[in-house]
């Protein structure tokens, strides 16, 4: 049987898995509106954290961490790491069961639009609006970096041309999306997770291997300027974005440094968890607040054992494939080099299945979590407010079938980095939610009018940052995400001392959410 042929059906056998979970939860998720976007507050505390943290890593940590790792060292990849590890534990342990008991107290809110909305009181709901446009737009780019993963990998495995591919792994996420919602997604998310952190497992083991132990990794990039430092960049000397070389040897220049601002820039990072929906969702979703404190444990420990097997993953292709993967972007296919030339093609398959693991629970998250926010807050909350829930679940699902599309266009070019794609979304979630988010639950004094300066400026501050400032290089070179979020937290806290206090309804409930 053909190497192709064998990688093929070990994937269809674990595309299949994927569908069986989606129907199972069908009919449960299809009960109500509630059930579908938010699982009824049903889930258990090992899906509770493994489900967030499949759903918040995607594609990227398969393939972006590691290609950044493989095109210029461990400096950006491992101090981006750590600030995403940094920011999971931290998130997990002040936002999540101050966010579950305060949801559930704000009129039962079930979409982060719905919260912010009902945690100041809306009458007219302008900050639910706000809120939705700003998921849609930024889930949509998320969406898109989804399908520029399924593509290189589906183009990739069967020398197939990338679009064809990029457009059949879109069908396929939303048709799976659309049969179960929120509980199939959280379901299957648990067994993506799994499949990650064990295709990371086997290929660092059989590469480690093949390598001739850690010691001859270490060896074989060694001699890269800059390459295994974390104050300093290698720079690889490219024509056209291409990498030379010469006599089968990668060339390199001199190492770029890799001073306190771009560290500062990196470990930012993790100031994203505290505004992305995909995340904050499994908080508001837990069945008991009393075991977040378990899935806080587990999903820090997966964290840290994923992405410190990314990053050196990117090392180890580096090492073994030192030429194989000659622009920024095709760099990002380390992985799966590595698995169709390391092991039997049924097992690479299986393997393979990781990205498409990774790929599938966070496009299903992104896709559920715009649509809810355009069907349940934008449709029923502004224009039918005595909308059914089955007229509210069939608008989710036209919604979805929108933003796959738009996805799919932005996701055209296959010379897309997914890093910088998501790297982009992450900026405008964690700068537009995050301040927000955590001034709503821990300061009673926060306003209406404060919460709303601070999504639109944290917003507007991620594009102003990235198209005009970061250009200019510099001092001025700093992650969008970290001016953004502090411009944000000022916003809030000037408007909200600049307009009238909370009324005494707003803050008695903020108080009670407090001794609770």
């Amino acid at each position: 049987m053909g190497d192709t042929i064998q990688i093929l059906i070990a994937m269809v056998i674990y595309m299949a898995a994927v569908i069986i979970i989606g129907v199972t939860f069908a009919r449960k998720a299809n009960a109500s509106s509630d059930a579908y976007f938010l699982g009824g507050r049903s889930l258990g505390p090992w899906v509770t954290a493994m489900s967030a943290e499949a759903s918040d890593m995607s594609g990227w940590l398969l393939m972006g961490l590691p290609g950044v790792a493989y095109w210029c060292g461990i400096a950006d990849a491992a101090w981006t790491a750590i600030g995403l590890a940094a920011g999971t534990y931290i998130n997990w342990l002040i936002v999540s069961k101050r966010l579950r008991r305060y949801s559930e107290k704000a009129g039962n809110a079930i979409t982060l639009p719905e919260y912010f909305s009902n945690r100041f009181h809306e009458k007219k709901k302008v900050i639910m609006t706000i809120a939705a446009v700003f998921i849609l737009i930024f889930f949509t780019v998320y969406a898109a970096s989804c399908l520029v993963t399924c593509g290189k990998l589906f183009s990739t495995l069967f020398d197939m041309p990338y679009i064809p591919m990029m457009i059949v792994g879109a069908v396929f996420v939303l048709i799976y999306t659309i049969i179960g919602g929120f509980l199939a997604e959280s379901a299957s998310d648990f067994m993506q997770a799994i499949v990650m952190i064990v295709a990371l497992g086997v290929i660092v083991v059989v590469g480690t291997v093949s390598a001739g132990g850690l010691g001859a990794v270490v060896d074989n990039v060694k001699d890269i300027p800059g390459f295994l430092e974390f104050f300093g960049m290698a720079t690889p000397e490219t024509v056209d974005g291409v990498q030379q070389a010469a006599n089968g040897v990668p060339l390199f220049g001199e190492a770029a440094p890799y001073g306190i601002l771009s560290i500062v820039s990196m470990l930012a990072w993790g100031l994203g968890y505290f505004g992305v929906p995909q995340v904050l969702l499994r908080f508001m979703a837990i069945r008991h607040e009393d075991e977040l404190k378990r899935s806080r444990r587990i999903a820090t420990v997966w964290v840290l054992i994923s992405l410190t097997i990314a990053v050196f993953i990117g090392v180890m292709g580096r090492a073994l494939y030192p030429t194989a993967l000659t622009t920024s972007s095709d760099a990002e296919n380390v992985f799966i080099l590595l698995a169709t030339n390391l092991l039997p093609p049924l097992i690479a398959g299986f393997v393979m299945a990781g990205i498409l693991a990774a790929t599938i629970s966070s496009s299903d998250s992104y896709l559920l979590i715009a649509a809810s926010a355009f069907a349940k807050n934008i449709y029923q909350g502004l224009f039918r407010k005595k909308a059914t829930d089955r007229e509210v679940l069939n608008i989710s699902r036209i919604t979805l079938l929108a933003i796959a599309v738009v996805a799919i266009i932005i996701a055209l070019d296959e010379n897309s980095v997914i890093f910088t794609i998501v790297s982009f979304a992450w900026a405008g979630f964690g700068a537009t939610f995050g301040p927000l988010m955590l001034f709503s639950l821990f300061w009673k004094r926060t306003t209406r009018a404060g919460a709303i300066a601070g999504m639109i400026g944290g917003a507007g501050m991620v594009f102003v940052w990235n198209l005009l400032v970061r250009p200019l290089g510099g001092v001025w070179d700093i992650y969008e995400l970290l001016p953004a979020f502090i411009f944000s937290c000022i916003c809030i806290v000037v408007v909200s001392l600049l307009t009238p206090e909370p009324s005494e309804e707003i803050q008695k409930e903020f108080e009670a959410v407090q001794r609770m």
